[in-house]
């Protein structure tokens, strides 16, 4: 199951988006049981900079973090890939920056955590030319334009 998180004040903003759908698209590309738990939650800066600070020791907001977890329901069954936190605010004004829309820039965030809870990874050269690769194309299957910019 994909569960979706937002703060009150962003409801409005993720109504529609497809972010779940960019989740399904990701793990069936990956060739992951599509019965698997993940979440999605978009918060603000500073809860993801607090994160990113007591979790990377990295005092300042980023745009995704991920936290894998991989242990098993033992009611469902399903495995618990992790969480995907989201900063909105800074997602959006990626989005304005690059030119396209919020959706785009969050389906991209989404993909791009989602990967980190797969494995992948992109702090050396060779894990970064992989990452990039099944990136783009998952991006290029769900018709995203959106790419990041590191």
């Amino acid at each position: 199951m994909i569960i979706v998180q937002a703060a009150e004040e962003y409801h409005n903003l993720v109504k529609g988006v497809r972010l779940e759908k960019a989740a399904e698209y990701t793990l069936d590309h990956q060739k992951v049981d599509l019965n698997t738990d993940l979440a999605i939650v978009l918060g603000d800066d500073d809860q993801i900079q607090s994160l990113n600070r007591d979790y990377r020791g990295v005092d300042q907001p980023t745009d995704v973090l991920s936290f894998p977890q991989g242990s098993k329901d033992p009611d469902s069954g399903h495995v618990n890939l992790g969480d995907i936190i989201i900063s909105l605010p800074r997602a959006a004004a990626q989005a304005d920056v690059d030119g396209h829309s919020l959706e785009d820039e969050l389906v991209l965030l989404v993909v791009h955590g989602l990967l980190h809870l797969l494995g992948y990874d992109h702090e050396e050269d060779d894990g970064r030319e992989e990452m990039w690769r099944v990136q783009d194309d998952i991006l290029d299957g769900l018709e995203v334009t959106a790419r990041p910019n590191d």
